[in-house]
């Protein structure tokens, strides 16, 4: 069994409620990830992701300048277990229909985990992702 912690990505960005969606998009963009959790001050509210964006910006004709996060993020944030397996985080994201998931350890976020992190993993080796 390989643990999810072992596959997830480190680098948690987060943002407040109220970000811009333009800035998050950039955030994305210049990090090489697909997803950006939003925290308040009760912990994290949501995560919004490349594919958010798309659905519920660019094809609902939001202007991503002036839209809130909070206004298209996913929420309730699911997440797994850091030392839960792959098939795991797997099974939950085919059956919730996502591609990322918070990961935790300690009750804390320590990363996320994606379906390319899952396909970079069985496929990494062979230059496919």
């Amino acid at each position: 069994m390989v643990p999810v912690k072992l596959v997830m990505t480190k680098k948690v960005l987060k943002v407040k409620p109220g970000t811009k969606v333009k800035k998050v998009a950039e955030m994305m963009e210049s990090k090489g990830v697909g997803s950006v959790l939003i925290a308040d001050e009760e912990g994290y509210a949501g995560i919004i992701t490349d594919a958010d964006i798309v659905r519920r910006v660019v094809a609902e004709g939001l202007d991503p300048e002036t839209t809130p996060v909070e206004k298209v993020m996913t929420t309730p944030l699911l997440a797994i277990e850091a030392d839960r397996s792959v098939v795991d985080a797997n099974d939950i994201m085919d059956q919730e229909r996502i591609r990322h998931l918070g990961v935790i350890e300690h009750g804390k976020i320590i990363g996320v985990i994606s379906v390319r992190d899952l396909l970079r993993h069985v496929y990494g080796g062979w230059g496919f992702v």
